[in-house]
């Protein structure tokens, strides 16, 4: 789709026309997914404009966003905060809807999306909607699955990406509204694939949280997965959401142990290469 084209359903019905709002991935070596996603995003017909910044794919991704009609740039990774304000920038709107390229919008989404612009400006700098993740076959309806809330359509003079590298946000100091419908996150990564990314995250988190002055105790490390599984497991119902439910809780707070596991373990490591004496386990971290 192009900002001059007007887009078409798969049912070959004319869509309403584009809003001024420009839709922006990021992407590497995304094929396998992106094509469900800008599917959406047409059928939506919510968008004048896709631009995809990519990170040097070496499969079909580049070639089928531009089949799409997206603007595709190339721009080295600089991490997730970064590299989706560098899409943000490129973008020719100044309302952005920022979505990966494993994300699909459902019609009731585009539907609250659209009816959001057919005012004259929308009330709020920024909005967000739920987010329904699939999970071993399953979507979500509990725990940390849905409604996981993301703050994603946003206009840029007001709003922008953070700079950190992992769970990264949207930052701004406005009153930030709520859109009806949901993004689903549909991801077609094993659970070993999923696994892997998650100890890249947990490692990146750490660094981020060390550079930022933060230690790791011994009170964090026990405490933080305990509570995280307590809140969302019984708190938020997980256990509703069956087997995928346990597993996606567990892994969430492995991934809080793993983090302070790692930042201990960088701190150890730094006192033992300056001689400096150990950190106390049971301090309480920053």
């Amino acid at each position: 789709m192009t900002p001059s084209s007007s887009p078409v359903s798969s049912a070959g019905a004319a869509a309403p026309p584009p809003i001024p709002l420009s839709v922006v991935l990021i992407t590497k070596n995304a094929a396998t997914q992106l094509g469900e996603c800008l599917e959406s995003v047409r059928e939506a017909g919510c968008a004048a404009e896709i631009v995809v910044v990519d990170s040097g794919s070496a499969d079909d991704t580049v070639a089928l966003a531009e089949s799409f009609g997206a603007r595709v740039l190339q721009r080295d990774w600089h991490g997730f905060g970064p590299q989706k304000q560098i899409a943000v920038a490129a973008a020719a709107h100044d309302w952005v809807l920022c979505l990966d390229a494993d994300e699909r919008i459902t019609p009731e989404l585009a539907h609250s999306i659209r009816a959001l612009f057919a005012a004259e400006t929308p009330k709020f700098a920024a909005w967000r909607f739920a987010r329904r993740n699939r999970f071993l076959g399953r979507y979500l309806r509990h725990g940390e699955g849905y409604p996981d809330w993301s703050l994603r359509l946003f206009d840029r003079r007001r709003a922008r990406w953070s700079d950190d590298p992992v769970h990264e946000k949207v930052l701004t100091g406005e009153a930030i509204g709520t859109l009806s419908g949901d993004l689903l996150h549909d991801s077609a990564e094993t659970l070993s694939a999923y696994l892997e990314k998650q100890n890249r995250y947990t490692s990146l988190a750490a660094e981020a949280a060390l550079a930022a002055g933060k230690r790791a105790s011994l009170a964090r490390i026990v405490a933080s997965p305990l509570l995280r599984f307590i809140k969302f497991y019984f708190f938020r119902l997980g256990a509703l959401d069956g087997l995928p439910g346990l597993v996606h809780i567990a892994i969430g707070c492995f991934n809080s142990f793993a983090k302070y596991a790692k930042m201990a373990d960088f701190q150890w490591r730094r006192c033992f290469q300056t001689g400096s004496a150990a950190p106390d386990p049971s301090e309480k971290s920053r």
